[in-house]
C-alpha cells in the first residue's frame, strides 16, 4: 500500500481525484455502496476515505428497567476499508476518532489496521455524543485530535501504551481535518489555526479541509497556514449542492457560508433535479479554479452517491 503523501509527491503537481464515503446503515447491504463507488473508478482515485460513526444511546425497557443501551447506526468502517482495497485495489483511509474510545481501544483498532496493511488514517476528534452540549471524551480517551495524532506517531516509533519492551513500529501516514471558515467551537479562525498547527506539530502529514463553496475562503486559509508555519499539503474538500434543504442544513451543521450567487440560483429552481444541476455546475467551476491553482487533490464528499460527483469529475479529469 502507498501513503497519501507519496501519491501527492508522485503526481508532480497534477491534481488528484479522491472521495469520501459513508458506511451504510446497520442491516443494509454493502453492494449498493460499492455500486456507487464503481462508476468513479474511471477517474483513478488513489485513495478513498471511509467515515467512522461513534455510538449513540437509546433507552429501552429491559426486565422492567429503563436501560441506556449503546448502538452504532453505521458500523463497518474496518470491513468496508478491507473490501475497497480487495475489490478496487485502491488505498482506503479510515477515519479514526477520539469520541467513544479509550486510548487502549484506539491502540487495538490501529493495530487491526496495521495488520490489514492499511497505512493511511484520517485523525479526528469527532462529534459530541448526541444530546451533549459539548464534546466529552470517554474516560481514558483523548479530548483533542492532536493527542490522538501523538498516539499514532508514538506507535510509528514503536511505542505502545503499556508495553515496557519495544514493539515493531507501525508506519501510518497521518491526515487531519481543517476548517477554512473555522471550527464552530473556536473563538476565531486564528485560534482554530493554532490548534491545527498543534496537530501538524504532533505529527500530521497532510490536511483535508471541510467543504466550502467559496474558493477564496480556501486560498486565504492556505495563505494564513503558510504564514504560521503549516507547510504540509492542504487538500480542499468539495461537496455539490443537491437539494433546497441543504441551503439551510449545511450552514447549520457545518458552519459554513453559501455564496449569495449560488443561493439565489438554487432558489430559482422548481425541483431538486434542477438544483442538482446547479450544484454540479458550481462545483465544476470551483474545481477548474482549484486545479488551475495546482491544489494537491480535489476531495469530494459523496455522501455515498456517485451521480453528481461523476458528472463533475467527467468535466474536470
Amino acid at each position: 500500500m502507498t501513503k497519501i503523501t507519496q501519491y501527492l509527491q508522485e503526481a508532480k503537481g497534477k491534481t488528484l481525484f479522491s472521495i469520501e464515503i459513508i458506511p451504510p446503515m446497520k442491516g443494509q447491504h454493502l453492494g449498493e455502496l460499492m455500486s456507487h463507488i464503481e462508476p468513479l473508478m474511471e477517474f483513478k482515485p488513489p485513495f478513498i476515505e471511509v467515515t467512522y460513526h461513534r455510538e449513540e444511546y437509546i433507552q429501552k425497557i429491559v426486565n422492567g428497567v429503563s436501560t441506556r443501551i449503546p448502538i452504532r447506526k453505521r458500523p463497518g468502517t474496518l470491513g468496508i476499508c478491507a473490501s475497497i482495497m480487495q475489490k478496487f485495489q485502491v488505498d482506503a483511509v479510515p477515519h479514526v476518532i477520539c469520541g467513544g474510545f479509550t486510548q487502549e481501544e484506539t491502540e487495538d483498532f490501529l493495530i487491526d489496521l496495521h495488520y490489514l496493511g492499511i497505512e493511511n488514517v484520517l485523525i479526528l476528534r469527532g462529534d459530541q455524543e448526541k444530546g451533549e452540549t459539548h464534546f466529552i471524551p470517554k474516560q481514558g480517551g483523548h479530548a483533542y485530535a492532536n493527542e490522538l495524532v501523538g498516539q499514532v506517531k508514538a506507535m510509528n516509533q514503536g511505542i505502545l501504551l503499556h508495553e515496557e519492551t519495544e514493539s515493531l513500529p507501525t508506519d501510518f501516514c497521518i491526515g487531519v481535518a481543517a476548517y477554512p471558515e473555522k471550527h464552530f467551537e473556536a473563538v476565531s479562525l486564528e485560534e482554530d489555526m493554532r490548534y491545527l498547527k498543534q496537530k501538524v506539530d504532533a505529527g500530521a502529514d497532510y490536511i483535508v479541509t471541510q467543504m466550502f463553496f467559496n474558493n477564496e475562503k480556501y486560498f486565504d486559509f492556505v495563505r494564513k497556514c503558510r504564514e504560521i508555519g503549516i507547510l504540509v499539503p492542504i487538500i480542499p474538500g468539495i461537496k455539490p449542492l443537491a437539494t433546497l434543504k441543504q441551503l439551510e442544513i449545511l450552514p447549520e451543521i457545518f458552519h459554513l457560508e453559501i455564496p449569495e450567487a449560488l443561493a439565489s440560483e438554487v432558489k430559482k429552481c422548481d425541483n431538486n433535479a434542477a438544483i442538482k444541476q446547479i450544484g454540479i455546475e458550481w462545483a465544476i467551476q470551483q474545481g477548474k479554479e482549484l486545479i488551475q491553482a495546482n491544489v494537491p487533490a480535489l476531495h469530494f464528499y459523496t455522501m455515498s452517491k456517485s451521480d453528481s460527483v461523476r458528472a463533475i469529475a467527467s468535466a474536470l479529469f
